[in-house]
């Protein structure tokens, strides 16, 4: 499992970069939200493939509803999203 640190260097290294306010909004959600990093990179993951961006708002709104839906694994983060038809 990689630390929300590790899997940004993991998409910078593949050639997706993050500015420094995507970066921002990302740990922000992270205190705010005091989820996982496991969460966290989920939450990350599901933005990216559902914007084709990295879109702040998106991930925070999406980030609170996995909290709120009491979810703690990307493969739960992933199920949740499919059945509430989150994402396509």
């Amino acid at each position: 499992m990689k630390t929300v640190a590790q899997y940004i260097d993991f998409l910078q290294s593949k050639g997706f970069h993050l500015h420094e306010d995507a970066i921002g909004f990302i740990y922000y959600g992270k205190q705010y939200t005091k989820a996982s990093d496991e969460l966290i990179n989920s939450a990350i993951e599901l933005t990216i493939k559902a914007q084709k961006k990295f879109d702040g708002s998106f991930y925070l709104s999406l980030l609170e509803t996995l909290v709120r839906g009491k979810v703690k694994t990307r493969s739960g983060a992933i199920q949740f999203v499919k059945d509430f038809e989150l994402i396509a």
